[in-house]
Parts: structure tokens; C-alpha cells; sequence
């Protein structure tokens, strides 16, 4: 097995990959709904289009949405390309949806739910950024010689990443910049998942203009300090395939993440996100699900604390640390998974945070789609016993808080986002 030739494209190819069209925004494709493109989607998600309630209710609050909308239609433009088949092949091979697009639709509706511009990101300046780093390895001396071996191509295109250009590994938790792909692109510093698809851009681009006459696939690192890295997928061994990440996964861990870095409830970090914000709804000792009992501790206590203190300043347009969670990103990550239908949890997540955002009759909604989907499933881990009672508990607390008599007269509407109370 060799590559091929070292080949220098012409001028007017460079920063342009074939096959990858320029676009004026991210949603000048119309968005297909994933149901209609996906096979084996998640039972009971797509049946329905349900509300996602975060744009809606910004927009009741007078915020405006016109480039969060335009960047969620984007991504769910590409999602809805995720076929049943294509979703399931590794990154390393181009097909279907067209990642980096999506990734940086992401990051340009969490820009703009939380800078507060005017102006949105500009996502087709980031794809040439990225088309042209993709290119830049096969021209000049970056690519290697003619008829080398998968190694030795694999060493000059670590060399080219990871050297000549300086890319490198940051946690996300210590820098949340780390998690977005034009943050990745422009700081040459971000989290495997996206130096990851950064190294899948350039494998594709590679193969796009013939310069590949190998399989090619790339090792994605579980560790906390490894890097991507390709290698021939001929000499795969079983123990491989949790270091293959595919297109779908691709996205759902980048989502995935995004959640658990902006959730706002985190007083216990040895239990799920969900049991956190269940926990919170009681705001002191109560109870967590049947006869589980649980009370605050002292430490639990002063995050709250914190954590509603951070709320205050971000009403005023004062940033905080990340660490108390951000409700918009967070709501903006649960309803993106959502539209991916991967997992019903997703369902359940997003019921929790809607219920503290005061919309009780979609949060019911959500929650008997979680439990339709979920139905004859059963589990003896204690964790998921913990939670399918707080399911059960947070769904009759709902329940009895819609029953009230003219509840359906005194919607939210925009008061999570426009209460001015005190923090504390």
C-alpha cells in the first residue's frame, strides 16, 4: 500500500475543496427533518414534531434570534443528511452530512445566545479557514514523497498538524473555548473531539483530489492527553473499535459535552445531570424519588448559591464562570440532541430544564415521550432506579402544578429570562 504522489493543487483550488460549495449562512440549505433521512431513529422521538422551547422564549423575551435561528436551521440542514448508513461511518470517510459545517452551526448559535452581537459568526470564513489548512498539507514539502508507505504518510500529516502547524489538546473544562471548532481553528488549541474532526477534514480532503490509494482511519484517544491520530485501516486489530468514532457519535459527544460543561445544576458530580437538577427542585432537604431521601450538603448549599448569584449577573450582561452553568447553552445542547434522536434520555434531560424554566405543560410532554420510548426497558443498576423515581416524582409534580385551575392563563412566557429578583 502507497499514497500517491505529492501533488500541488492549482492556485484557484487552494482554500477550496472539491465537492464543498460556499454558502451565504448556515441555513441556505433547507433543513430536512432527521426522521425523514434516519433509519433505526429512536423510538418514539420522531413520531412527533414537539416545541423546543428556548428561540420561542427568548423571542418572548424581547431577545433577539434571528442568528441562533439561522444557525440551528444549518445544523439540522445537516442532520437531516445523516442517513441511517452514513451516520454510522467513521469520520475519516466523506459522506452525508458535512461535519464541520454542523460543528461550527453549533458554535454559531452558542455565539450568539450569548455575545449578544449583531453581526453572527461567520461560518463560511471558518470553512475556507479550514479548506485551506486541508489543502496547505498537500502542497509545497508538508505532503510526502511519492509511493510512501501508510506510516510514513501518517508521520508527515502528525508532523504537518500537530508541528508545523502547532495544533494541541486543551481541556475543555479549563478552557471552554476548547469545545468549539472556529475557537480550535483560530487558537490552534481544542479538545480531542475537535482535533479529531480537524484531522478527518484533511484525510478527506486528501482522498477528494485522488491523492489516497489506501484505507485510512483514525484512532481517536479516550486518555486525557492523546492526540488523533491515522493509521492504516488494513491493519486494524480488535481492540480498535472504541477508538473509531463516526459521524453521528461525532456530533453526539460534541453535544454531549457541551450539556454536561453548561448544566446548571452540578452540587454532586458523582451523580447524572438529571438526578443534579431533580434535586435541585426541592431547594433544600426533601426528597429524591419515592422513599430516597436526600439532604443538602454544606458545600451543595454554596454552589446553589453561587450558581443562582451567576444567574443574576448574566440577566445584567456580566459574564461568570462557566463552572455555574449556562441555561441557554444548556437548553440549546439538550434540543440538539434531541434533533439528532440518539439517545431517550435526551428526552428526560430536557424535561428537567424546561420544569425550572417554568414550562410545565412541555416538560409533561417531554417526559411521557421519554417514558413511551423507554417502556418495557428495565434496569437493576441503582443509579437508573434513582432516576426513573425521580422521573415519576418530577411527572406528578407537573401533573398536580397543571391541574391547578387557570394555569393554562398564567404561562412563563418570558419571565426565566426577564426576572430581575434578587440572587439570594
Amino acid at each position: 500500500m502507497t499514497c500517491a504522489a505529492a501533488w500541488s493543487p492549482p492556485s484557484s483550488a487552494l482554500g477550496r475543496r472539491p465537492g464543498r460549495g460556499r454558502r451565504s449562512s448556515c441555513s441556505s440549505v433547507r433543513p430536512r427533518a432527521a426522521a425523514e433521512e434516519q433509519s433505526g431513529g429512536v423510538g418514539g422521538v420522531g413520531e412527533e414534531a414537539p416545541r423546543l422551547v428556548l428561540l420561542d422564549s427568548l423571542d418572548a423575551a424581547g431577545v433577539a434570534t434571528a442568528h441562533a435561528r439561522s444557525a440551528r436551521e444549518g445544523f439540522a440542514a445537516q442532520v437531516g443528511r445523516l442517513t441511517g448508513v452514513n451516520a454510522e461511518t467513521s469520520i475519516a470517510i466523506s459522506r452525508g452530512a458535512d461535519l464541520a459545517r454542523a460543528a461550527l452551526c453549533v458554535a454559531a448559535e452558542d455565539d450568539s445566545l450569548v455575545s449578544h452581537s449583531s453581526v453572527p459568526l461567520p461560518v463560511d470564513a471558518f470553512i475556507a479557514r479550514l479548506d485551506d489548512l486541508s489543502t496547505g498539507f498537500c502542497a509545497g514539502g508538508n505532503f510526502p514523497p511519492h509511493r510512501a508507505p501508510p506510516d510514513v504518510f501518517f508521520d508527515y500529516l502528525d508532523r504537518y498538524l500537530y508541528v508545523h502547524k502547532g495544533f494541541r489538546r486543551t481541556n475543555g473544562v479549563s478552557d471552554v473555548r476548547a469545545l468549539y471548532l472556529h475557537s480550535a481553528l483560530t487558537s490552534r488549541s481544542g479538545s480531542a473531539l475537535m482535533l479529531a474532526l480537524i484531522y478527518s477534514e484533511i484525510i478527506k480532503t486528501v482522498r477528494i483530489y485522488g491523492l489516497l490509494d489506501f484505507d485510512a482511519e483514525i484512532f481517536f484517544p479516550t486518555d486525557l492527553n492523546g492526540l488523533p491520530r491515522g493509521y492504516d485501516k488494513q491493519k486494524s486489530k480488535s481492540g480498535d473499535e472504541p477508538h473509531i468514532i463516526t459521524s453521528k457519535s461525532l456530533l453526539v459527544e460534541i453535544l454531549k459535552t457541551l450539556k454536561t460543561t453548561f448544566w446548571p445544576f452540578q452540587s454532586n458530580q458523582s451523580r447524572s445531570l438529571f438526578l443534579n437538577a431533580a434535586a435541585a427542585n426541592n431547594y433544600g432537604p426533601g426528597t429524591l424519588g419515592g422513599n430516597q431521601t436526600r439532604s443538602l450538603s454544606l458545600s451543595a448549599a454554596i454552589e446553589m448559591a453561587a450558581a443562582k448569584a451567576a444567574q443574576h449577573r448574566l440577566m445584567r450582561g456580566v459574564w461568570t464562570n462557566v463552572r455555574f452553568g449556562d441555561m441557554r447553552r444548556a437548553l440549546a445542547a439538550c434540543e440538539r440532541l434531541i434533533l439528532l434522536q440518539h439517545d431517550p434520555h435526551d428526552l428526560r434531560d430536557y424535561a428537567a430544564l424546561l420544569y425550572h424554566c417554568g414550562y410545565y405543560e412541555e416538560c409533561l410532554h417531554y417526559l411521557s415521550s421519554y417514558q413511551t420510548a423507554v417502556a418495557g426497558d428495565s434496569t437493576s443498576n441503582w443509579l437508573g432506579i434513582l432516576e426513573e423515581d425521580a422521573v415519576n416524582t418530577l411527572r406528578a409534580r407537573v401533573t398536580l402544578i397543571l391541574a391547578e385551575d387557570g394555569w393554562s392563563n398564567r404561562r412563563p412566557a418570558a419571565s426565566y429570562w426577564t426576572k430581575n429578583s434578587e440572587p439570594w
